[in-house]
């Protein structure tokens, strides 16, 4: 069950992010920034 929420996860983001980012434009900025802040903290957590 927890395997099949993290399979989901990246696509359902991506969903989110684009039906967002066409009702609000300007949002584009924040989402990109946050998506490769979250990703890169994600693959940097294994590291430390």
């Amino acid at each position: 069950m927890g395997m099949d929420i993290f399979v989901a996860g990246p696509p359902l983001v991506s969903l989110l992010a684009g039906i967002a980012i066409l009702i609000w434009p300007k949002l584009l900025n924040y989402i990109v920034a946050f998506y490769l802040i979250f990703f890169g903290l994600m693959g940097l957590l294994p590291l430390l």
